[in-house]
C-alpha cells in the first residue's frame, strides 16, 4: 500500500535509508559515504521540503520515495527500500504513484554516477542520463560541489 509519510515516520523513514544505503559503501567515492548516510537533522530539513511517500507492508514502512516540486520541474529524491525487500516491484510502484502527481513537464532524478542499478532502475522507467547534469544539478539542487561531480541526472517528459 502506498501513502503519504507523515512527521511521526521519521524513525522508520531514517531507518530505511540507513540500511538501504549501505549499498554505497565501497561503491561511491569514500569522502562522500558517511555513516549514518542521513543524518536525523538533515532528514527533517528534507522533510519540510518534500514530501514522502512509502510503501507500507504489514502496517510497516518498508520503502520511501520524495517528491519535491521545484521551479519548473519535479524531482523524485532519496528513494530507498528495505534491502530485503528489493526487487519486488516496491520502487515501480511508488515512482509510478509519483508520476501520476507531477504537475510540471519534467521529472529529474539525480544520483551517484557509479550507482549503476539505480541508473538502470530509472532508465527501465523511460528516464534518459541528461548531458547537462551539473547545470541542472546546480540549479534544482542544493548539494556540495564534490556530490555534483560525482552525480548523474537522469530525466523523463511528462504530458
Amino acid at each position: 500500500m502506498i501513502r503519504e509519510c507523515q512527521p511521526n515516520d521519521i524513525n522508520r523513514i531514517y531507518l530505511i535509508i540507513s540500511e538501504a544505503a549501505q549499498a554505497y559503501e565501497g561503491v561511491i567515492p569514500a569522502d562522500c559515504y558517511h555513516q549514518p548516510y542521513m543524518p536525523m537533522d538533515e532528514l527533517q530539513q528534507e522533510m519540510k521540503r518534500m514530501t514522502f511517500f512509502g510503501w507500507e507492508a504489514n502496517r510497516e514502512l518498508i520503502g520511501v520515495m520524495g517528491f519535491e516540486p521545484v521551479k519548473d520541474v519535479t524531482l523524485i529524491r532519496h528513494a530507498y527500500i528495505l534491502p530485503q525487500w528489493q526487487k519486488q516491484g516496491i520502487g515501480s510502484k511508488l515512482l509510478n504513484h509519483l508520476k501520476g502527481l507531477v504537475m510540471t513537464s519534467r521529472l529529474l532524478v539525480g544520483t551517484w554516477a557509479d550507482a549503476y542499478w539505480a541508473i538502470d532502475f530509472y532508465k527501465k522507467h523511460g528516464f534518459n542520463l541528461l548531458t547537462n547534469k551539473d547545470e541542472l544539478l546546480k540549479t534544482y539542487w542544493d548539494i556540495p560541489h564534490r556530490q555534483i561531480e560525482t552525480s548523474v541526472v537522469l530525466g523523463v517528459e511528462m504530458k
